[in-house]
């Protein structure tokens, strides 16, 4: 056995992060460590690479039990790291990164072919011809990706980690990447893959380990494992697909016939074509189409993000005049961005200051939320939604994705809006929070909220949404209602051209 973990046990705060788990990695294996977050993976893998010191439990590699105190001790001694937000400099050329820190020299002198012709023989290996004197910044995330592994295996040369390394890619990048891990594969390294994408985890690996509430729960062959119990294995419960889809067919009743809002002509040249769109109480409206399509910039337009050069926006009471965020949040709507970590937290802020944001924002910094009030919605909040914190003053950095998406949800809901928009809600989260948000989103809607909803996952949309809205080349192409929201139908009106296109508006 290449990698053997034994008892395994960590407690922060008097809470156990890992609670005696045992892991084995053989040589030459792909093996998914998966759970929901809280579950214990990054705590795990930490504890493996250095940055953790472990409470109790051995790690064994290749027959020697190891204690690194450090990330730079693991590479050492051959494990290595790639994680979802590449860890290199991206100001510095291809060749640089490859060979930081230990640059072939000559005279004393940093010999720049060498470097060159050293960071070409590297990446021959997996099948990358770039020129590595441009600056890595300049390449895609695939590539940055395979950079780093490449790196990563000439530092370690063991035990390969990858953490979520697929979630920023498309579909041709994911399979670059997976023909790199094969390779590596083929040569005897073992690599452990977390991902929260199960089809790359059935597409990609050779055995799965579960993990939940810091406990593993199973490892099994994955050839040998369904996705049902697999779900089941990760959430300690199942998940009745339809189930799902009846719940949301039966929001059609609640959809009154008179609009909540009302969006006409709106348009922001080479952003967005004019597009119309009302919006009921109780509705979920959604938003499909290829990356870049025009579902963000819908999103932007409306809520004031970007302003719009014609059209109008109302309710009952007349138009609404939005031309900022301020205005909209003003107006009783809310948008939870698609990048969380740039556009949603404020990461050194606590969970208890990040939900109380919007509130404050709607009733402005001459009437300052107290101290009393913002406690009162946090811990609200924290047990409406099963956010996972020790402490409502724990820094919301310093949780899980998962539960950074809630309180970015608990932030809006806090305000009370009457229209939601949430841009790619379940995107970097595993299926067990995703499961806890599409349930959120049909209970809020239930008490009468409206929600836009932009979704790359059709799944999603086909199961949350009462009208599903296509759009193509930044335009609002299709409408599809009821029985119409269907994966086939959804791909056709993406597809479509021409005067059928325009007849679909």
């Amino acid at each position: 056995m290449l990698l053997t973990i034994q008892n395994l046990t960590k407690t922060f705060v008097g809470m156990k992060a890992l609670d005696d788990v045992g892991f084995e990695l053989e040589a030459g294996e792909v093996h998914a460590l998966l759970g929901e977050n809280g579950a214990g993976k990054s705590t795990l893998i930490k504890s493996l690479t250095g940055a953790y010191s472990r409470d109790e439990g051995t790690i064994t590699l290749e027959g020697r039990t190891i204690s690194p105190r450090s990330t730079l001790e693991a590479q050492e001694l051959g494990i290595g790291t790639v994680y979802q937000e590449v860890n290199l400099l991206p100001n510095l050329t291809v060749a640089q990164n490859l060979t930081f820190g230990r640059e072939p020299r000559r005279f004393g002198i940093i010999d720049g072919r060498a470097m060159r012709r050293e960071a070409e023989a590297m990446l021959e290996g997996y099948g990358l011809d770039i020129d590595v004197s441009h600056d890595l910044g300049n390449y895609s995330v695939a590539v940055q990706q395979i950079v780093a592994i490449a790196r990563a295996v000439a530092l370690s040369g063991k035990v390969l980690i990858l953490d979520e390394p697929t979630a920023s890619l498309d579909t041709r990048e994911v399979e670059m990447l997976f023909d790199v891990v094969r390779k590596l594969r083929d040569q005897g390294l073992g690599i452990i893959f977390v991902s929260h994408f199960l089809d790359q985890v059935f597409a990609l690996t050779d055995r799965v380990t579960v993990l939940r509430n810091g406990r593993k729960i199973v490892t099994e062959k994955t050839a040998e494992l369904d996705r049902v119990r697999l779900i089941a294995h990760m959430l300690g419960r199942e998940l009745d697909e339809e189930e799902e889809n009846a719940a949301r067919r039966a929001t059609a009743g609640r959809v009154g016939s008179e609009p909540l809002l009302s969006f006409r002509n709106l348009s922001r040249r080479n952003y967005v074509e004019p597009f119309d769109l009302d919006i009921h109480r109780g509705e979920v409206v959604g938003l499909a189409g290829l990356l870049g399509s025009g579902r963000t910039e819908t999103a932007q337009l409306v809520f004031g993000v970007k302003t719009t050069q014609t059209g109008t926006i109302s309710d009952d009471k007349g138009k609404l005049g939005i031309a900022s965020p301020r205005d909209a949040i003003a107006a009783g709507f809310g948008f939870a961005p698609e990048d969380r970590k740039t556009d949603g937290i404020i990461a050194d802020l606590s969970v208890r200051e990040n939900i109380a944001l919007a509130l404050q924002a709607r009733r402005g910094w001459a009437r300052p939320i107290s101290r009393a009030e913002q406690d009162r919605l946090a811990s609200e909040y924290i047990q409406k939604l099963d956010i996972r914190t020790s402490s409502a003053e724990k820094p919301v950095g310093e949780l899980s994705g998962g539960n950074q998406q809630k309180v970015v949800l608990a932030r809006w809901l806090a305000m009370n809006p009457r229209f939601l928009i949430l841009d790619e809600p379940t995107r970097g989260i595993d299926v067990g929070a995703h499961a806890e948000i599409l349930h959120l989103i049909r209970d809020i809607t239930a008490e009468g909220m409206a929600i836009l909803i932009i979704s790359s996952e059709l799944d999603e949309l086909i199961s949350i949404s009462d009208r599903v809205i296509v759009v193509r080349d930044r335009r609002h192409v299709a409408e599809l209602t009821g029985s119409e929201i269907a994966s086939e139908n959804i791909v056709k009106a993406i597809a479509s051209s021409g005067e059928k296109e325009r007849e679909a508006v």
